[in-house]
């Protein structure tokens, strides 16, 4: 049942193309909005994770079954549920993200004349294609960009990418504060790791103390880098007390099977809910990705005090303060991700030190209010907000 709706708040309908993105990337900030002024709407393909989000967060969910493919008279007809329901509610303003509602929710929100139709960028899918897939998703990217009233970079490189490719509209493009679409709650995972016994844990896992645990939290796929990492765990000249954590759901079956030939060298976990729970047992994080918009996993794992490796890809180069809260090394690099790994091995203490000064940060840049005021300030038209910045490439 849909709640009653507050005629006296404006209204804003955010939009997601499934109900998994809701529960992960909109933890907390729907139901933030509505207690900051606003009769939030969810709109989604109405799938359980979906009806969770909106219970989660307590706001209407209105939904809209939505291909993650390009299908086009599936999405023709998503389309026109997208102009229904925004004739049904009259939202004041529209935020969308995921790149199918925010192609459908912009247009949608265009003919209908919505003031404020707000596109947030999570990722490029346009990287890594070639020829038709390229032109079609850059197309896309353009069409989504144009019906926009303001377009929001979860990363200043993901705004500097897009400028390379043309496709950034500069003077209605912003970033918000330090990055990132949502922030991470340090609190809850602070609470969260106070009931885990590190050691405990590791054991359970087949990890000696001596060890030093080297975690992937992520899809396995090859946009993830999972290569990389596993070719650095059979290198020769890797340590052999170092050891890989591999946590995710299982889209290329071929690293999969690779990962589980390792034996004790590498433990693989299929995708749990639970993700904080394993992150004591980790000594750093191994993000070796081709591409991100901003990567939740490493602010996952800062706040948790894990110190990170990453590459210098798009959105992930704004996850980690070099030297200071973790590394940057090139996409595909596995030796010199070995090279890392071997030097932090010997050297704990710093190790301990680059976890500390990346839980400092995730809390002082990435608290998630923070995030959401930026967020607000953008939506509501605040000539000068304080938490968003304009694009200037």
């Amino acid at each position: 049942m849909p709640k009653e709706k507050n005629s006296s708040k404006p209204s804003l309908v955010v939009g997601v193309t499934v109900g998994v993105s809701a529960l992960s990337l909109l933890r907390g900030q729907l139901k933030w909005f509505e207690q900051n002024g606003w009769n939030v709407i969810l709109v989604s393909t109405p799938d359980l994770q979906a009806l969770q989000a909106a219970k989660r967060e307590n706001v209407t969910l209105a939904g809209v079954p939505m291909d993650r493919s390009i299908a086009p008279i599936k999405d023709i007809r998503a389309l026109i549920q997208w102009i229904k329901i925004l004739q049904k509610y009259r939202p004041d303003a529209v935020n969308v993200g995921t790149p199918k509602a925010a192609l459908l929710g912009t247009i949608a929100a265009w003919l209908l004349r919505i003031p404020k139709r707000v596109y947030l960028v999570r990722g490029l899918r346009v990287e890594g294609t070639s020829g038709v897939l390229r032109w079609t998703l850059s197309t896309m990217e353009r069409i989504t960009m144009y019906c926009a009233t303001d377009v929001v970079f979860v990363s200043k490189s993901l705004a500097a990418e897009a400028a390379k490719r043309k496709l950034l509209a500069r003077k209605k493009s912003w970033t918000v504060g330090a990055g990132s679409s949502n922030g991470v709650d340090s609190e809850a995972i602070e609470s969260r790791l106070a009931s885990i016994d590190r050691n405990e844990l590791r054991s359970e896992l087949g990890f000696k103390s001596t060890d030093l645990v080297v975690g992937f939290v992520g899809r396995i796929s090859s946009d993830k880098g999972v290569k990389t990492l596993l070719d650095a765990l059979q290198d020769s000249k890797l340590e052999e007390n170092i050891h890989g954590l591999l946590i995710g759901a299982v889209e290329d079956e071929s690293l999969a099977k690779e990962a589980d030939g390792l034996g004790s060298r590498c433990k693989r976990i299929p995708w749990t809910d639970d993700v904080w729970g394993y992150l004591p047992a980790m000594d750093i994080l191994c993000l070796p990705t081709l591409r991100e918009g901003f990567p939740n996993v490493v602010l996952e794992a800062s706040a948790a005090g894990v110190p990170v490796i990453t590459t210098r890809a798009t959105g992930a180069v704004d996850s980690v303060v070099p030297e200071k809260t973790g590394y940057l090394i090139d996409i595909g690099d596995s030796e010199e991700l070995v090279r890392r790994l071997n030097a932090l091995n010997a050297d704990r203490s710093r190790l301990q030190q680059m976890g500390n000064a990346a839980r400092k940060r995730t809390v002082e840049e990435f608290h998630p209010e923070r995030i959401w005021e930026g967020f607000a300030e953008i939506i509501a038209g605040k000539e000068n907000p304080s938490r968003a910045d304009r694009v200037c490439l």
